[in-house]
């Protein structure tokens, strides 16, 4: 029964907001509170909530080592992550303290702890948000990880000081973990491609990271986030991460259900929920200020702050060890800010280019940390996206005596290029400060070899709109996506698998008959 209802529920909440342009996450919250209310009627064992938020927590811990997979140390190491996160938590609890206290009437202890908690953005709803963007390993998506990262580490240390809990002598052995990154990178080169690779990714994100954190006194959380960190450096750290991604989003679904099996709430809750969302537009406000303070250009802080605007499931977290009765007016606010959050940040490019011109003026007048290219040098042919398709393009390219430059929104992926000795520079597809910008005078042919779809549609109208009169060509991962990116300006697509079939029967032909014309 536990398993039909929660399944049922799920998918007909998650397809029904979907269906009017809402995130399916959205559905699942939903679910979650007509379970809370429906369950006695529908005999649910008493066992439901624990099975869920068992199951929610093994989902957490695999999202947080997916996202380490794609982090690079660095990136937390950044004066705008690090600035922007600790200054955000100062005036975020600065703020709330006296105005919870005077509203509610707290004392000074419950209104600090209860402000910590709203200070905390949502790792999972970011991280999630980022990810179906693909937008992870992009400067506004690193930038917003990155603050949540130290926010995480905030919090932790909040649960430690309020709870008196310390972590114990096996904590020592975090010292030997990079000592052992040869063994566990070993391990992974053994591990193949089968399921092998997928118990191997479950081995280091909830064995590894996250009991054997939980065992050390230390966070499970931070222990699946830092096994991931560990192997981003591996060349088929990709590759644990997509052999995890369904089972992953699956557990996650057990997340969401489990905010509202958290609790009903009363008038009151209700009334305090609202006001906290009401309230979201002034964390927004604060991340995007604070971003563009620490020279940030308008569009990478917006699109930051907006990931980071919701309230975050680590409040739930602080509250269940210290609030317990603040607990569901706590879980019907993060409700509403991802029911806020979700559907904003779908919209967060067109959203951006409606408030360009009353966000710029906020820019500070020197370099910016995520500036981008003006000039495209020599190049005659530009390829968007240097992933796997891009690169491979890039090769053929001068195979062929023409000058190619690459443009990806990956400043670390850009620069591991550069190191290589190719052309490829910084830039955001999907970034109108860019077009307005670049000087496209040399360039005869355009490729677009990123996997988004909204991105390839912004690139090429942008490109048009530009004047640019040369063939434009791209890539196609379904056969809907074909009409619209040709629709948009474009004069050539091509189904990715499409093309590797052809290319197979190609290479068969040839081997069996290389004077065919099939061959050729």
């Amino acid at each position: 029964m536990f398993e039909v209802i929660t399944i049922s529920f799920a998918f007909v909440f998650g397809l029904a907001v979907r269906r009017i342009g809402l995130p399916p996450l959205v559905g699942f919250l939903a679910a979650g509170f007509a379970i809370n209310a429906l369950g006695d009627v529908l005999g649910l064992p008493s066992y439901t909530s624990k099975a869920l938020e068992h199951v929610a927590h093994l989902g957490v811990l695999m999202l947080l080592f997916t996202v380490g997979l794609k982090l690079k140390l660095e990136q937390v190491a950044q004066p705008q992550v690090i600035g922007g996160a600790l200054l955000h938590f100062a005036i975020s609890v600065g703020v709330f303290v006296p105005g919870l206290k005077w509203l509610m009437d707290l004392d000074w202890n419950t209104a600090l702890l209860l402000a910590i908690a709203l200070s905390f953005s949502s790792t999972v709803l970011a991280a999630k948000l980022l990810e179906t963007k693909r937008e992870l390993g992009n400067f506004h998506g690193r930038t917003a990880i990155g603050i949540l990262i130290v926010q995480d580490i905030i919090a932790l240390a909040v649960l430690a000081i309020w709870s008196g809990k310390t972590p114990n002598l096996w904590a020592l052995s975090l010292f030997a973990l990079p000592l052992l990154r040869p063994l566990l990178h070993r391990l992974l080169d053994m591990a193949g491609h089968d399921e092998l690779l997928v118990l191997m990714g479950m081995l280091l994100s909830l064995v590894i990271g996250g009991m054997g954190f939980t065992a050390m006194g230390l966070s499970s959380e931070i222990g699946a986030l830092v096994l991931g960190v560990l192997f981003s450096s591996h060349v088929r750290a990709k590759e644990l991460g997509a052999s995890l991604w369904s089972l992953k989003e699956v557990f996650l679904v057990g997340f969401f259900l489990q905010i509202g099996l958290t609790g009903l709430p009363d008038w009151g809750a209700m009334a305090f929920a609202v006001a906290m969302g009401v309230l979201l537009a002034v964390k927004g406000a604060l991340f995007f200020a604070l971003l563009v303070a620490f020279k940030l250009r308008a569009r990478s802080a917006f699109l930051s702050a907006l990931s980071l605007t919701a309230y975050s499931e680590f409040g739930l977290i602080v509250a269940a060890a210290l609030l317990p009765e603040y607990l569901v007016p706590l879980a019907i606010a993060v409700s509403i800010s991802f029911v806020i959050s979700a559907p904003i940040n779908r919209f967060a490019h067109p959203l951006y280019e409606k408030l360009e011109n009353l966000l710029r003026p906020f820019e500070r007048d020197t370099p910016h940390p995520d500036e981008q290219p003006k000039d495209m040098g020599d190049a005659e042919v530009l390829i968007f996206g240097m992933g796997r398709t891009g690169s491979a393009a890039y090769r053929k390219l001068e195979e062929q005596g023409l000058k190619p430059v690459g443009l990806d929104a990956d400043t670390y992926k850009a620069k591991a290029h550069q190191q290589a000795g190719r052309n490829v520079l910084f830039a955001d597809a999907e970034d109108s400060n860019f077009w307005r910008t670049c000087n496209l005078a040399q360039i005869k042919a355009a490729i677009l070899a990123m996997d988004d779809l909204e991105a390839k549609l912004i690139a090429v109208r942008s490109l048009r709109k530009c004047g640019f009169t040369g063939p434009i060509i791209s890539h196609a991962l379904h056969e809907s996506h074909k009409a619209r990116i040709q629709d948009a300006g474009a004069d050539f697509t091509y189904l990715t698998m499409n093309q590797a079939g052809i290319r197979l029967a190609g290479q068969a032909a040839e081997a069996l008959n290389p004077n065919s014309p099939e061959a050729s």
